[in-house]
């Protein structure tokens, strides 16, 4: 089987997931965007449609799918409303995996079944401070007999105003630098801990990118995933796999955009035909499909490496640097199709265009993934 085939149970999926897209967020993606809010009724319809855990262990309630599948539901949703999309990529690739790889027994058993059916989960490790320079971070953990006690602040974190569940990382041993970062679980409603300002941005608006304020917050030592001071080995692994994620929102935007314009082509007529019949529409819309085609590829090899256990990194950021190279460009040619329309609100694409430039710079820039991908194939000759 070709590394980019679908499994059965993945095509079921992709298709449920598809037609829910549709149905029930694309009537919500102008109001969303406008109100900077994900409807709280889609919330409950997400974890009804079983794309909130889709690796979930059946032993914990879940359905045990594969990344693949988070991959294709994100991707699904993406070519709706990308800001659902980065919901259900957070959820899946970022705090689900890290859980299932770092969590203890006792951790899995209270949190997967809730993760699954009703309960967000956000992932804390950006600061003022710390964006590329990740490990610069200056949130502290202080052991205090059977806890630790966390101070600091947290930025640009998604899902924020929807998660009752953070993954936190704070340095429990600043001597000891980035050694010394350890990753925490923490619920909502816990003492000192805070929900901040919520960003006013440019794209992907509907979905929450709040701030965190931790003030002599007191969390259980039960609550370390993994190991007090391998935090840093939980956020390189989880971001690998993140990247694969925003690489798959970054693609279903690009087919969104690609459709809405292939669609307005046929629709729209300029001196008596569509102007899907003149022959510089159509190079247009040829250029964007292979480039669309391109990037799924690459996004579907790297999802399929990580399900093997293969090595994937490389392919992982490499998919991520293309295809949110590609996502802007083919948004950009989206609204030029569009014409005068596709610079107002009352059309699609002018949504996407803003959407799409996030893609170059969150769970790792362009210029880092470039880094990530020149080390390794330099060190492979």
């Amino acid at each position: 089987m070709p590394l980019t085939s679908l499994t059965k149970d993945e095509t079921i999926l992709r298709d449920s997931v598809r037609r829910f897209a549709q149905n029930k967020i694309a009537p919500l993606v102008r109001e969303m965007d406008e109100a900077q809010k994900i409807d709280p009724a889609l919330l409950p319809q997400l974890f009804e449609l079983g794309i909130l855990g889709i690796e979930v262990p059946e032993q914990y309630g879940g359905f045990g799918g594969s990344f693949m599948g988070a991959i294709l539901a994100v991707e699904e949703i993406s070519a709706v409303d990308p800001a659902v999309g980065v919901l259900v990529d957070v959820q899946n690739t970022l705090t689900v995996n890290a859980l299932l790889r770092w969590g203890n027994e006792e951790q899995k058993k209270k949190y997967l079944p809730r993760m699954n059916t009703d309960t967000i989960c956000s992932y804390a490790l950006s600061e003022a401070s710390s964006g590329s320079d990740a490990f610069s971070l200056k949130t502290q953990a202080r052991r205090d007999g059977e806890d630790f006690i966390l101070n600091g602040r947290k930025l640009w974190i998604s899902n924020a105003a929807e998660a009752n569940l953070f993954i936190v990382f704070a340095n429990a041993n600043p001597a000891a630098g980035y050694k010394g970062i350890t990753a925490f679980m923490i619920e909502r409603g816990t003492p000192g801990f805070q929900v901040g300002k919520k960003e006013d941005k440019l794209g992907i608006r509907a979905s929450s990118t709040c701030e965190l304020l931790l003030d002599d917050c007191r969390v259980p030592a039960a609550n370390v995933l993994g190991e007090v001071g391998k935090g840093y080995k939980i956020a390189i692994e989880t971001l690998n796999e993140g990247r694969i994620g925003i690489a798959a929102q970054m693609l279903g935007l690009a087919q969104g955009a690609w459709n809405y314009a292939a669609r307005y082509s046929q629709e729209r007529e300029q001196f008596g035909k569509p102007i899907a019949s003149f022959q510089a529409v159509q190079f247009t819309l040829s250029e964007m499909a292979i480039e669309i085609e391109a990037a799924r590829l690459m996004v579907y090899n790297a999802a399929r490496m990580k399900d093997a256990g293969l090595p994937f990194v490389k392919e992982a950021a490499m998919a991520k640097h293309f295809v949110s190279q590609m996502a802007e460009k083919i948004a950009s040619q989206a609204v030029e199709i569009f014409g005068g329309y596709g610079f107002v609100k009352d059309y699609p694409v002018e949504k996407l265009y803003r959407d799409a430039k996030i893609g170059k710079i969150y769970e790792g820039t362009s210029n880092m993934q470039l880094a990530t991908i020149s080390k390794l194939i330099l060190a492979a000759r």
